[in-house]
């Protein structure tokens, strides 16, 4: 087998069995799939936070809210059409996740807004936040930081997030 060959065998086989790296969280019935937020500029006040959250019970729960340390509040939001227009706002009594339903929350629709932030968020770096639902109850996860522009969570370890295979 050649170095490279070898090398490559390695990091796979390290990844595949690191449990670390998973960034997966169970409450209840419900599944957090890898949790992470968008770097922001010095000086944003508000920051925002993506995930996909799997209820794989037999009754609906709800994301009702949240806390950080990073943030003055944690909120539910959703961004959608209205008359032609992309408007964002906050979900009123929280997201409504029903049973065998995964909801995407990401840059362009339900997100959670850190608002308030008391520091910069900055690529490469993980931040603690706790999700509270109605029924399932609190959670603790990690929120791995991304590019300002990133359009999903896809680096579990800084840098390998922009990756490009070749």
């Amino acid at each position: 087998m050649n170095r490279t060959a070898l090398i490559i065998a390695a990091l796979s086989a390290a990844l595949a069995t690191s449990p670390a790296l998973a960034h997966d969280y169970t409450v209840g019935s419900l599944k957090i799939d890898h949790p992470w937020a968008r770097a922001t500029p010095k000086g944003a006040s508000v920051g925002g936070g993506y995930m996909k959250i799997t209820n794989s019970g037999t009754a609906p729960d709800r994301l009702v809210g949240g806390s950080t340390d990073i943030s003055g509040s944690f909120e539910v939001h959703e961004m959608k059409m209205d008359g032609g227009v992309m408007r964002m706002r906050p979900v009123a009594g929280g997201l409504e996740i029903k049973p065998g339903q995964t909801v995407t929350f990401d840059p362009s629709g339900y997100h959670v807004m850190f608002v308030d932030l008391k520091k910069q968020l900055v690529q490469g770096e993980r931040f603690k936040a706790t999700l509270e639902f109605a029924k399932a109850g609190k959670i603790d996860v990690d929120f791995a930081i991304e590019g300002i522009g990133a359009k999903s969570g896809g680096g579990d370890m800084p840098g390998m997030g922009d990756m490009q295979m070749k």
